[in-house]
């Protein structure tokens, strides 16, 4: 059985500890390898190991940084393939998805390339007679990134490359459940030129995370997981005197008002609410049709839409399945479970994916496009996240009780709205408590020169990621006021050089 290691100092080193977790084929059911946990002292390693290679990475030019992320990024481009192909086998995604995450992760190396301009700071002469002030953005030293499974490449490559270009060393504890994607993205970046010790990855689960949120040396963590986790990261974290950006859980919810082009709002939804198999929290969860008539159509044509939806395994011969399988057999069960309590609490099951059954996949964990409909915001089929395959139609009967809906909800990830109605559109993106508002656009992740947030319980810290707020995260600001009296070069005209 092929056992997964820790990436430090440069190379790839077998773990010491007897702890391993099983990595599994999510289309077939099979064990494909198992990952090495790492102990406490091992991930202290990583840290010391870190800690050491910022002295000599601080001082490093941001042009050469540079140079390095984007010989990195010429490498991602070049084995995108490859990657994706990991993506799949190890968490589901179908290969296009897997490959569009490679992508979208890319975008912020890209903005992470133009850090000689990102981090010049900020200069005021004359805020005084003869005073000059002026700033610096710093680097803070060991930063750890903590990423969840469903984006085993995206969210590392949001984490990462503006941390290592604002100067930072890093350590990558990514997801036990599909680790080869960071390691090999560890193995490109030597392969780009970053010196040893930089970037490490360590593979384990609670016993390493507790060590990056205590350890002294690490001076900040980012986070995208569950809001329950997420908050016990940002109180962990921030008590031992850590920045921390911590993202957590979303409910989204997408409102279709009647004059919206239908056809336009069914196929979003469908990309929104199925894609990567609903494992995303930028998922479309919850379709708010405003009207009956809204909802009546709206419905007619999701079902529609749903029976043609393709779903098996992410790595095929041929054209891509719309959607893959989902990444463990406890979570498939979980989200069955999700769909019964659904119908044990009134909902209408219109469409019920877990009769779905794939050919030739043996025990894979695959559920289908899943449609409920008169969902109220009591069941917890709306309250709680499910992440999976699963749409409710929540039906609303103006624009005002839409609104209300979402607002009310605990969670401010993303929102969307789908309506021909400018004024509507503006309303909704001022009075909306989300962090992501699309306009007919249904998953609505800002480009990497932005930042990438939610409010409420989705976030925890003040900071967004990637974007300016990355940048920002990353850095400390050192503000220096200088003042330099026009008298010192005539006293200094005073002295005269000794003779010899």
């Amino acid at each position: 059985m092929k056992t997964l290691s820790h990436y430090l100092n440069g190379q790839h080193i077998a773990g010491q500890n007897q702890r391993t977790s099983p990595v599994y084929n999510p289309a077939t059911g099979e064990q494909s390898a198992q990952v090495a946990l790492a102990t406490a002292d091992e991930t202290r390693e990583a840290v010391r190991i870190a800690d050491e290679a910022f002295v000599a990475w601080s001082k490093t030019s941001p042009l050469k940084r540079a140079r390095i992320l984007f010989k990195f990024k010429e490498l991602v481009e070049t084995h995108t393939d490859e990657l994706a192909r990991l993506i799949s086998s190890e968490h589901g995604k179908v290969f296009s998805d897997a490959k569009g995450e490679v992508t979208r992760g890319l975008e912020v190396v890209e903005f992470a390339c133009g850090i000689p301009h990102l981090q010049k700071g900020e200069h005021s002469m004359n805020v005084g007679t003869g005073v000059d002030s002026y700033s610096m953005m710093q680097p803070l030293g060991v930063c750890a990134g903590i990423s969840p499974f469903n984006f085993p490449a995206m969210v590392p490559m949001w984490m990462f490359p503006i941390a290592l270009a604002c100067g930072n060393t890093f350590v990558m504890k990514p997801s036990e459940k599909d680790p080869s994607t960071p390691l090999r993205l560890a193995e490109l970046l030597s392969e780009a030129g970053l010196p040893d010790g930089v970037f490490n990855v360590v593979n384990g689960d609670k016993e390493a995370v507790d060590v990056l949120l205590t350890d002294e040396r690490v001076q900040a963590v980012s986070f995208v997981g569950s809001t329950p986790i997420a908050e016990y990261i940002y109180v962990t974290a921030s008590k031992h005197g850590k920045r921390v950006q911590a993202l957590g859980g979303a409910k989204n919810h997408m409102v279709i008002m009647p004059d919206a082009d239908l056809d336009q709002a069914v196929g979003a939804l469908m990309g929104a609410a199925y894609g990567s198999a609903g494992e995303r929290c930028m998922a479309i969860s919850v379709a708010v049709p405003v009207g009956e008539e809204t909802a009546n159509r709206l419905r007619e044509k999701l079902v529609a839409e749903l029976e043609k939806l393709t779903v098996g395994p992410g790595l095929v011969d041929g054209p891509d399945n719309d959607m893959g399988p989902l990444i463990t057999r406890e979570h498939r069960d979980k989200v069955a479970g999700y769909i019964q309590t659904g119908v044990d609490e009134g909902a209408e099951l219109v469409v019920d994916g877990r009769q779905t059954t794939i050919d030739g996949a043996g025990d894979g964990y695959f559920i289908g496009g899943t449609l409920f409909d008169h969902v109220t915001p009591k069941m917890r089929i709306h309250s709680e996240e499910i992440f999976g395959p699963v749409l409710a139609i929540a039906r609303a009967e103006s624009f005002d009780e839409a609104v209300s809906m979402v607002n009310a909800h605990e969670y401010g990830n993303g929102t969307a709205i789908f309506t021909r109605d400018g004024d509507a559109a503006r309303q909704y993106c001022e009075q909306i408590q989300v962090g992501m508002v699309g306009v007919n656009v249904p998953i609505p992740v800002p480009m990497a020169f932005h930042s990438f947030g939610g409010w409420k319980r989705s976030l925890f810290g003040p900071l967004h990621m990637h974007g300016p707020d990355g940048v920002r995260f990353y850095t400390r600001m050192k503000t220096i006021t200088q003042r330099w009296p026009s008298g010192i070069r005539e006293e200094t005209n005073h002295f005269t050089m000794p003779t010899m």
